[in-house]
């Protein structure tokens, strides 16, 4: 992961993927992953989104993983939240009730704590990756998740040469080739979103879709 590129990015304030309200589309698909209430769910590449508290608010415990220190404060000082903070092999974890951030490469987490989760939110890490980081990622984590931990995934689809990434365009051949071994992968809903995102009209693109998924651990 080139980590230097995402720290740069929020030491130079430009974080235009960040985005001001609650994904719409967490609000409308998680409640049918069926997580039970009180299970911890990871949130990787989490910025300071929005879900993370969302995903707190319905009663869940988030682990939240986090490279940029900046990104972490920012969440704690817009949520107004008291944190504690303390050092562990995987990083620095900062915590205020049901949240915490670890700030630290989700690629080292090691395998008891991914162990503990039972859900997952990935919105915004594996569209994040180039394709040669992309199959080490899943490797990684999603391989030793435990068996029936859910997952409500969201990707893009776009013509990759038309506009060169982050975020990258993951078509669902790609999500089929490195999921499928290993979890029921469910297509929930596909969305055509150009003409909600002019920003990326304007790069060049003449088609952009997102989709949604849910992936159970067999």
């Amino acid at each position: 992961m080139d980590t230097q590129f995402w720290l740069d990015r929020w030491e130079h304030g430009q974080t235009g993927f960040h985005q001001t309200r609650v994904m719409p589309l967490l609000q409308k698909h998680w409640a049918g992953l069926r997580i039970p209430a009180g299970s911890q769910v990871l949130v990787p590449l989490a910025g300071k989104s929005l879900d993370v508290a969302w995903i707190a608010s319905q009663g869940y415990k988030v682990l939240a993983v986090e490279l940029s220190p900046i990104a972490i404060a920012q969440f704690f000082d817009e949520h107004k939240l008291q944190l504690t903070r303390q050092q562990t092999p995987e990083g620095t974890l900062y915590e205020a009730g049901a949240i915490q951030y670890l700030c630290g490469d989700v690629m080292t987490l090691k395998a008891e704590t991914l162990a503990s989760i039972q859900g997952c939110y990935d919105r915004a890490a594996l569209i994040a990756l180039t394709p040669e980081l992309r199959g080490r990622y899943v490797e990684r984590v999603y391989h030793r998740l435990p068996q029936g931990c859910r997952t409500l995934l969201l990707t893009i689809d776009y013509a990759q040469d038309q506009m060169q990434g982050p975020p990258f365009s993951v078509p669902d051949e790609e999500v089929q080739r490195h999921f499928r071994d290993r979890c029921l992968v469910e297509c929930l809903e596909t969305r055509d979103i150009l003409d909600k995102e002019p920003k990326f009209a304007a790069r060049g693109l003449t088609r952009l879709s997102t989709q949604v998924y849910r992936l159970t651990v067999r």
